[in-house]
């Protein structure tokens, strides 16, 4: 059977290249075309502070090779200042914007503050809104340790819970929710957003990922360690680890 694109999405948040590492990308183009062309994913974190234009989305859709995918992460304005309540026209207006990506939309980012627990009413009502508009993959990083109760919805409405580092609750490191996307976001541990990810701990990342790839389970590998440029210098260490892994695409035997 022929490959439909990798099982394994791998990137940053945020495609901004820090000078030490220009030498490991081409030199001409934009900062996404040149991060584009060694990298098979990003993910958007600029939509959680303000919008952005359907144009813009699309432009950004025609500068990356075919397979490339975007994760959008869905607005503040949604999580943390409606959180989650009454918000049809604004996920109405965030997705007329970030469907702009055509095919590119790889997936959505849905993260919540750590003050909003699990009211199951309102989460229901939420994700019932969501799915209703949008039906591709869907990443939830919930940080309050009640939403470990919503385990069934989770699954129910294909909502993959995130696996952070550091974790905000203990067991949340490991991919929850439901079991067909798992989704690593990677913020830097012990000293977060900075410190870099060492080679021991990237080879046993590498071996779940490959593992879910081979039971044909997509993830997504995102660092999140951009403060220092570290993040660049993980998501290059991982590129090699993969390179060459069986069963890393779709269909593929």
């Amino acid at each position: 059977m022929a490959s439909r694109g990798p099982l394994i999405q791998l990137g940053c948040a945020g495609w901004s290249l820090p000078r030490e590492y220009w030498p490991a990308f081409p030199a001409e183009g934009t900062h996404l075309a040149r991060y584009a062309a060694r990298l098979p994913a990003v993910e958007i974190n600029s939509s959680f502070y303000r919008p952005h234009r359907p144009e813009t989305y699309r432009r950004w859709a025609e500068s990356v090779p075919e397979g490339f995918r975007f994760c959008v992460k869905v607005p503040k304005a949604i999580t943390h200042e409606a959180r989650l309540r009454d918000c049809g026209v604004a996920l109405d207006a965030f997705l007329a914007q970030c469907t702009g990506l055509g095919d590119k939309l790889g997936c959505l980012l849905v993260q919540l503050p750590p003050s909003l627990g699990f009211e199951a009413a309102t989460a229901e009502a939420f994700f019932a809104s969501l799915r209703e508009r949008y039906a591709g993959a869907l990443a939830f990083e919930p940080r309050h340790a009640s939403w470990a109760d919503a385990g069934e919805l989770l699954e129910r409405c294909r909502v993959a819970r995130v696996a952070a580092d550091p974790t905000p609750v203990p067991g949340w490191d490991a991919p929850g929710g439901w079991t067909g996307l798992r989704y690593y976001r990677l913020h830097g541990s012990p000293r977060i957003y900075y410190s870099r990810y060492g080679m021991d701990w990237l080879q046993a990342l590498a071996q779940r990922l490959v593992a879910a790839a081979q039971e044909g389970v997509e993830s997504w590998c995102i660092f999140d360690n951009t403060a220092s440029g570290a993040a660049t210098a993980n998501v290059l260490e991982m590129r090699d680890l993969l390179a060459g892994a069986p069963a890393l695409h779709r269909g593929a035997r």
